[in-house]
């Protein structure tokens, strides 16, 4: 693949068990179907058609699924992830034994569809930031033992990743201040507990927290569900001492108005969790 993310060492140890588990999922015993009405092995291919214009991503999840079910399936693939993709163009092929295809369709579309989805969602929120110095982010809001896939998704669509998980980077939110008592203390244990490599980001809701964030010397600010002029004062209350980040309730729609605060970053669950599917068709299933 063109990003590192789900390379082949990233596939073998964290992708395949999760696409078996997505076809147990779907297969619990047999395909009753497809052994109703083909009984005995037979060779054919079938083709991958996109039926809207968006951004393709997952296409090696998507032949891994026929590959995890039968290892001497093929996928010709006449695009790559990352690519624009037209309604109506011809994207691969898929050929072997046509009880594999039938069985196999459901869950490699639905992984296909939905990276698909995400990548073509973040690629259009993307667009809105050209010419600015704000770049996108993607956050934890996502689907239960799809997130390697769909941040993978994100990076496709021209997005970066915010942390992949609660091992991967410090983010002292609402309840973790709560917990500590204050965002002074909260940053100053985070200090004291973590690793000197660990950046050190922290939520923060008025300008009095961003100003004893900063005072206490968190890495990242985030400015959680602030308006633009909000931002735009914290922005100065900050002053290049600490990173900043806009977060909450952030689409497609109003992310325009966010890049005149200047913060740097804008996290988005939107990218995750309300992308819709890019639609993609299996067609023209024939024995060969």
């Amino acid at each position: 693949m063109n990003h590192s993310m789900l390379n082949n060492i990233t596939m073998n140890l964290n992708a395949d068990e999760l696409i078996r588990m997505a076809l147990k999922e779907d297969i619990s015993s047999e395909d009753v179907s497809t052994n109703a009405v083909m009984p005995e092995a037979k060779a054919g291919e079938v083709d991958l058609i996109c039926k809207q214009d968006g951004i393709i991503c997952g296409m090696d999840v998507y032949a891994r699924v026929f590959q995890l079910l039968d290892q001497n399936a093929e996928v010709e693939m006449y695009v790559k992830d990352g690519d624009s993709v037209t309604k109506g163009q011809l994207m691969a092929k898929v050929k072997g034994d046509i009880r594999v295809l039938l069985s196999g369709e459901r869950v490699a579309l639905n992984y296909l569809q939905r990276m698909s989805g995400i990548a073509t969602y973040t690629h259009e929120t993307v667009k809105l930031l050209e010419g600015s110095k704000t770049v996108l982010l993607d956050t934890r809001k996502t689907t239960p033992n799809m997130r390697i896939f769909e941040k993978y998704a994100v990076k496709c669509g021209g997005g970066q990743n915010h942390r992949y998980n609660l091992s991967d980077g410090i983010l002292l939110k609402d309840n973790h201040i709560g917990a500590a008592g204050s965002v002074t203390k909260a940053v100053e244990m985070a200090k004291a507990y973590a690793p000197f490599v660990r950046k050190i980001e922290i939520e923060t809701e008025s300008l009095e927290q961003v100003k004893e964030a900063a005072d206490a010397g968190a890495d990242i600010i985030m400015l959680d569900n602030m308006d633009v002029e909000t931002m735009k004062k914290a922005v100065e209350i900050i002053a290049g001492r600490a990173k900043t980040e806009c977060s909450g309730n952030v689409t497609k729609e109003n992310i325009k108005g966010i890049i005149e605060s200047g913060v740097d970053y804008v996290s988005s669950g939107a990218l995750t969790h309300s992308a819709p599917i890019l639609d993609i068709s299996m067609k023209n299933l024939r024995a060969v």
